[in-house]
């Protein structure tokens, strides 16, 4: 029987054991793949459309806000499929969720709360509050204020520009009108005008307006953009309408 001292003093041994053992955890994580159709979940809603959307052009500028701020080096945005997760953030994060996502958000270092599912937890009151001064809700905050998101107007430039790089990659905004029918298909009429490239600026306007998210009527800032983003965060999915059957295939 070969003795574990001279597998690590023979160096030609230790490296092929090594090898052998690594290549065997690698086929375990591998091979499975290949027998199951996808790993991002095929969520529908009940009129048999895609349920999880890209993001709007307010929502996506202010998701580049929340990356430019670097909230995500305190909070990560990924639910993992443990019983006290779920009991503190609700349903484990899906694929599906971050598909869109470009950088997506997962980790599980949290100086913060996970934000996965923050959206429609607080008004958006709360949230300009929070941000501004977030010891003024939450007393045990180490959080730093951030007081120029109301202060800031919002860049609405480059949105359709950015819009486009992220179709460029994947992302399903459109630009023609064979790639707009599509998203009707795939996301139905209302969603699939809110993707439309052509009419980015319109619809984030109109987005900002009707949510007001900042509790300025007048001003369009980047906490609108922010808050508007931290909303729809979790909300895609409705949770209560699947059988938890349905997505354990895809783990």
């Amino acid at each position: 029987m070969m003795k574990h001292e001279s597998i690590e003093t023979n160096a030609a041994l230790l490296i092929i054991f090594t090898l052998v053992a690594i290549s065997i955890g690698g086929l375990v994580e591998v091979v499975p793949l290949f027998y199951i159709e996808g790993t991002v979940e095929d969520v529908k809603n009940a009129d048999g459309k895609d349920a999880v959307r890209p993001y709007t052009p307010l929502e996506q500028l202010g998701r580049d806000i929340y990356t430019r701020e670097g909230c995500y080096l305190c909070h990560s945005q990924m639910i993992r499929p443990f019983r006290d997760e779920a009991l503190r953030y609700g349903h484990y994060s899906l694929a599906a969720e971050s598909q869109y996502d470009h950088p997506f958000q997962w980790g599980s270092k949290r100086t913060g709360p996970d934000l996965a599912r923050v959206g429609g937890k607080y008004s958006s009151a709360w949230h300009v509050k929070h941000l501004t001064a977030p010891r003024s809700v939450v007393p045990e905050s180490i959080m730093p204020n951030y007081p120029w998101l109301n202060e800031n107007d919002l860049d609405t430039g480059d949105i359709a520009a950015k819009m486009a790089t992220l179709k460029a990659v994947g992302v399903p905004y459109s630009l023609t009108k064979i790639e707009y029918d599509a998203n009707v298909e795939k996301f139905g009429e209302s969603v699939a005008k809110k993707l439309d490239i052509n009419m980015a600026e319109k619809n984030l306007m109109e987005q900002a307006k009707l949510g007001n998210y900042d509790g300025n009527p007048d001003k369009l800032s980047e906490m609108d953009a922010l808050v508007a983003y931290l909303q729809v965060l979790g909300t895609m999915v409705d949770f209560s309408k699947h059988d938890e059957a349905e997505f354990v295939k895809f783990r």
